[in-house]
Parts: C-alpha cells; structure tokens; sequence
C-alpha cells in the first residue's frame, strides 16, 4: 500500500489536510499525565481527564507515526572505534511516558567536548566489567561541544609554514564536564542501565559517529538551492538523536512567518502512553517545528485513560498523505525502525528529493 502511491506524494503536497496546532494535543495527554503523577501540574483540571467509566477523545495534530515494535532492536550507528572508557554519572533517571517502557536518564560525563553533531552516539556499560555488553546509546541533549571552525583557504612559501607549526602546536582542550540526558526503551536485558539510580556509575565511552552531516548536505549549494523544506521522521526511542538536532541550533529553521527554512516532524509510537517529551513539543513548536504525532494502535485501552484523536497509522502514511512541498529543496534527518526508514527514504526519492538529502545518523 505504502509503494503503490508514492509516485503521486509530490504532487498531493497541495492538498496536504490542514494541520492542527499541538496545544490542544499537550493539553489533553499532560492532563492525564498529572492524573497518574506523571508530568508537571497544570494551573487548573482539564477537561481531557477520564475515569473508567468516561470516554474522552485528545484531538491532535494530523499526522501518521510507525508504531515501535519492541521486538525490534534500534541501531542508531555502525560499531565504531574500539571504546575508551571514562566514568559517567547518574544524576536522575525518570518515567518518560506514562506506560513506563522507557525511561529518561540524566548522567554526567568528564568530558563533554566531543560532542559536537546531533546524532552521535556513546557505548555504556556496567562500570569496570570488561566482559559487560554495552549499550549503543544516541544523545538526546543538545550538544555540549564546540563545532571545528572551517579552514581557512591554503597558503603559500612562508606563510604556509607558520600556518603548519601553527597547526602543530596548541595543547589539546582541556576536559569541560557535561550532562548528557539519555532516552532509553526498557527491554528484557537492559534493567542494568534503566533501573539505574542518582549516584550510580558507568562506563562512558569516546563520543562515536558523525553524527547527521546537516552541515554538508542539507546547508549550501551541494545539490541545488539551500534546502527550504526540512523533514524529521521519528519512531520510539528514535527520537533521541532528532530532538538533539532540534535542539542543537543547526538546523537553521526559521520561526514565525519570517519566511525561510520551514521543518515538519512526524513521530510515530505504538500508543499515546508510549509516546515520550510531550511537554517538549510546544518548546519545538516556538522553535519553528511543526509536531506531527502520530499513533499506530489508537484502540489499545491506556492505564493513563487518554483516548487518541489524532491521525493514525504509520510515518509512511502521514508522508504519503501531506506529500512533500518542492522535493528538490526539500531535505530530511530519521531514526528508527529500518522498515520506516527504508520506506520514507525510498518515497522521498521517488518525490524527488535527492538522495543525499535524506539522512541517518548511522
């Protein structure tokens, strides 16, 4: 079904549903977050809130997301360089929605300055186990490090010289302590890492991964124009590394209607309790985003009692359905389960987009 249509997903870029704003959406499922102590407090009850015996429906904004299979292992990078371990540190570790399958970890590093590009990555494991299997973990803060500067153009004769002696020369950066946050899903062999308590330690590795190379091919004259139209696509645990970008302030989106670079983020869960930082879409919003949730099993009952009335299905749906507004100035970053990031990679370049436009952080 996903295959059958796409070749028309450009050209139904026009008629794309109108989208609703998220507030309603934050409204309705924080409400039900501060019924089960979930989230932060609203100033006053919300409407949205239902008993068992009452049915209310959370309108959201339209959009389709690829229910998180929990049988399915997320990759976000390939093995990378052998680790070299330092010691991270707990500093808290909470429920990231309210159906509890995964949590949010705060850990504090020695040395924050290698990461310096949304969607790199580090290893943990258990402290000073050498035979322990770590875990492959994006990071979903912004980044702490700072960016390499461009080179600047080559000299010649002398000046050349005093630029390699120059290049030679300083001390490496001195270590500059950092909190990373982590987005962890639970599963059957990771209670080592999501039971983790405050003070608890771990071994960190070297930042690894490139990261998304936003930089090189969504920025610039590389393919064509400058990319206007950013695509995000998320499912699960995937959202890690994309709301590091968002946050990272390298993605050059432009806010309110000063016109420039516009970006859409379609996040796919299993169910609206699966469905992690809520309260963050308004912030992403104020940021440029345009929030795309989007719920695979809308009919499962959730112990939160919120009810889905936003657009169901998969990403793939939500893309097929809004199409992609002047595909060869359109560019994207995604992470997630392989079927949707091999299904939205294939529609956006059948759309028209280039292919080194679409982009993965592994």
């Amino acid at each position: 079904f996903f295959f059958s249509l796409r070749g028309k997903i450009a050209s139904r870029a026009k008629k794309r549903p109108p989208i609703m704003k998220i507030p309603s959406l934050l409204i309705g499922l924080m409400a039900t977050r501060e019924a089960s102590c979930f989230a932060p407090s609203l100033p006053s009850p919300s409407p949205l809130l239902r008993s068992k015996s009452a049915t209310v429906v959370v309108t959201a904004p339209s959009s389709n997301v690829i229910g998180f299979n929990p049988t399915t292992t997320q990759l976000f990078m390939g093995w990378g360089p052998d680790p070299i371990w330092s010691t991270g540190t707990v500093e808290s570790n909470i429920q990231a929605c309210p159906s509890g399958s995964c949590v949010s970890i705060k850990m504090k590093v020695e040395d924050g300055g290698g990461f310096i590009y949304p969607g790199q990555y580090v290893q943990v494991k258990v402290a000073g186990d050498d035979e322990a299997q770590p875990a492959f973990l994006a990071i979903a803060s912004a980044p702490t490090g700072e960016r390499p500067k461009p080179d600047p153009p080559k000299k010649k004769g002398k000046a050349a010289q005093v630029d390699a002696d120059a290049a030679a020369g300083p001390e490496p950066a001195p270590a500059v302590p950092a909190t990373w946050e982590f987005l962890v899903k639970k599963t059957d062999n990771n209670d080592w890492i999501t039971s983790a308590s405050a003070g608890s330690t771990y071994d960190v590795s070297q930042v690894m991964g490139g990261g998304f190379p936003v930089a090189e091919n969504i920025d610039g004259f590389k393919y064509d124009f400058p990319t206007q139209n950013l695509l995000l696509f998320a499912t699960g645990s995937g959202i890690s590394p994309i709301r590091s970008a968002i946050e990272s302030e390298q993605l050059g989106i432009s806010t309110g209607d000063k016109g420039g670079r516009t970006c859409t983020l379609y996040y796919g869960v299993r169910t609206v309790d699966d469905m992690p930082y809520v309260s963050k879409f308004p912030e992403w919003e104020a940021l440029g985003v345009q929030v795309v949730p989007v719920v695979s099993q809308p009919d499962v009952v959730c112990e939160s009692g919120a009810v889905w009335g936003g657009r169901t299905g998969y990403v793939q749906n939500a893309l097929e359905e809004d199409g992609v507004a002047i595909p060869r100035n359109s560019g994207a970053l995604m992470c997630g389960v392989k079927g949707m990031c091999e299904s939205v990679k294939s529609m956006l370049e059948d759309a028209g987009v280039f292919e080194g436009r679409v982009l993965t952080n592994f």
